[in-house]
């Protein structure tokens, strides 16, 4: 099994407001000819994934999204969520929320409430139906379990719909993910192999054919498709 390994801290960080993030995927999809040298394109309607590190009381400032959705993964510390949906909402340690702008569009802020500095990933998805209603889910994944939080048939409610998946892993040791289709994914905790390579936390990992084992307690976001 071949896969291509980008690791975070090979690329450039930047930052703007309160935070200072790596953005490993910017696809001309979403960005156009403005892409940031040395990141990936996505795969499906996957455009976009940043590593964020708020500082102590930093803050996006708030902000509207149009046609677009917005996933956010919490790594570690909380999040204090503002905007028009489900404003005042508190986000936890490994919480996920996602946010479907569709036509009617949204605004929000994330501010980090406390006094260390916390850790988000951000994902987009561009949906595959125009003009759409704006929607917000909360998720809250389990130790041992692998939690679809985007993605699925439109006669589901469960997660927003879309061709394409994206999976939140909380994994114990040993414990194993295999997907047979083409697949991207990011180790945002601990380490783990793809067949005998070793990866870590800040290791974004792309192929056909995905056989993940964890070393020790792992979080996993993993893109693919049906």
């Amino acid at each position: 099994m071949t896969v291509k390994i980008l690791h975070r801290d090979d690329l450039h960080r930047g930052g703007f407001a309160g935070l200072k993030e790596h953005r490993l995927v910017m696809d001309p999809k979403a960005f156009g000819p403005h892409v940031n040298p040395g990141t990936w394109t996505g795969i499906g309607s996957f455009v976009y994934l940043a590593d964020a590190r708020f500082d102590p009381h930093g803050e996006t400032r708030m902000h509207s999204h149009r046609e677009i959705d917005v996933i956010s993964v919490m790594v570690e510390g909380n999040i204090a969520h503002e905007g028009s949906l489900e404003h005042g909402q508190e986000l936890k340690t490994f919480d996920v929320q996602v946010q479907r702008a569709g036509g009617e569009g949204f605004s929000h802020n994330e501010i980090n409430p406390d006094n260390a500095i916390n850790r988000m990933i951000q994902l987009w998805a561009l949906p595959e139906k125009s003009g759409q209603p704006a929607g917000y889910k909360l998720y809250t994944p389990k130790w041992g379990e692998i939690a679809r939080i985007y993605g699925g048939s439109p006669d589901q409610a469960e997660t927003f719909d879309s061709q394409t998946l994206m999976d939140v892993g909380l994994l114990n040791p040993e414990q194993k993910v295999n997907i047979e289709s083409e697949f991207m994914a990011y180790l945002t905790l601990g380490s783990g192999t793809v067949g005998d390579t070793e990866i870590e936390d800040g290791d974004m990992i792309r192929g056909a054919g995905l056989e993940f084992t964890a070393k020790e307690k792992c979080q996993l976001i993993v893109i693919h498709f049906n």
